[in-house]
């Protein structure tokens, strides 16, 4: 649509749909979160009421998708841009900017404070830290600033299952702080392996991931260097006693077929191969936390 002196109009805001806000939450992204929060609260010593136990898994829900939901507003003019995001609630104008900003504050203030109130200081603290992370210093300060966004912003979605650990027992563990690792630098694989096939996206919003400003080559060498430090990290919590052997094996073999899927890339250099590894890595990570809890379900404290 255009005016009569030619110029296009910005979208005209629309009621925006209940289906609009929950796009904002990135639910996807918000579900995996909350799945490795879950595990870290079944993993943990100790019990907690399972009325507990839910409310402290739905605050870590509403946190991550208070996160998403401030990034989304934050980064409305890349959204805007690349091809990817383009048709997200706010840049294809079904979402006012001002109220996703006013949503997002609110479930992040909820989700701490239920937190603090329902459950205790530790993990609302936790969780305080990972909201405060992925807006300050992923979205803001480092996303538009350097490749190594995601290697340090990864720490931001690292944060759930310490703090379902620290749900039920009130501190942080040299277990949780495993899981924390495994989610950390499985991360940097993940995001590369898509930044491959839409470096070009990037590249146009200005946002310096690795492939743009690297290079290929390069990115999917650290892919590989990454994918082969999972070998030895992933099996950590059998190393620890959070876990039993099979857990350890299964491990293993998922984080061979990473280093596989990593070295293909290397080999290969297509988008095939790298969308693949992106498929793949959300798969490993998910099958993972759940040998954690299968493992423990059926075997018991090891």
């Amino acid at each position: 649509m255009t005016t009569e002196t030619g110029i296009a109009a910005p979208p005209a805001l629309s009621l925006s749909a209940p289906a609009d806000f929950v796009a904002l939450l990135k639910p996807r992204v918000m579900s995996l979160v909350t799945f490795t929060g879950w595990v870290g609260l079944v993993l943990a010593p100790g019990a907690l009421h399972p009325v507990l136990a839910a409310v402290a898994v739905l605050c870590i829900a509403v946190g991550a998708g208070a996160a998403g939901c401030i990034n989304m507003w934050y980064e409305r003019d890349i959204d805007a841009v690349m091809r990817r995001t383009r048709h997200r609630p706010i840049p294809s104008g079904r979402v006012d900017p001002g109220s996703a900003l006013q949503f997002g504050v609110m479930l992040a203030v909820a989700s701490v404070t239920v937190m603090g109130l329902a459950v205790n200081a530790a993990a609302a603290a936790l969780l305080a830290a990972a909201i405060a992370f992925y807006i300050l210093v992923y979205t803001i300060w480092l996303k538009r600033r350097t490749p190594q966004n995601i290697v340090v912003g990864g720490a931001a979605g690292a944060f759930p299952p310490a703090i379902g650990w620290a749900a039920v027992t009130g501190d942080v563990s040299l277990s949780s702080l495993a899981l924390f690792a495994i989610v950390f630098f499985w991360t940097p694989p993940h995001f590369w392996s898509l930044a491959l096939c839409r470096s070009d996206d990037y590249a146009a919003a200005g946002v310096p991931m690795l492939p743009v400003v690297a290079g290929p080559r390069s990115t999917r060498r650290h892919i590989l260097a990454y994918s082969v430090l999972m070998l030895p990290l992933a099996p950590a919590p059998w190393f620890l006693g959070t876990s039993g052997p099979v857990y350890a094996a299964g491990a293993v073999l998922l984080s061979l077929a990473l280093v596989g899927g990593a070295a293909r890339i290397f080999v290969e250099r297509s988008d095939a191969a790298a969308r693949w590894m992106f498929r793949y890595s959300i798969v490993y990570l998910a099958l993972l936390f759940a040998l954690l809890v299968a493992d423990r379900a059926f075997a018991g404290p090891w």
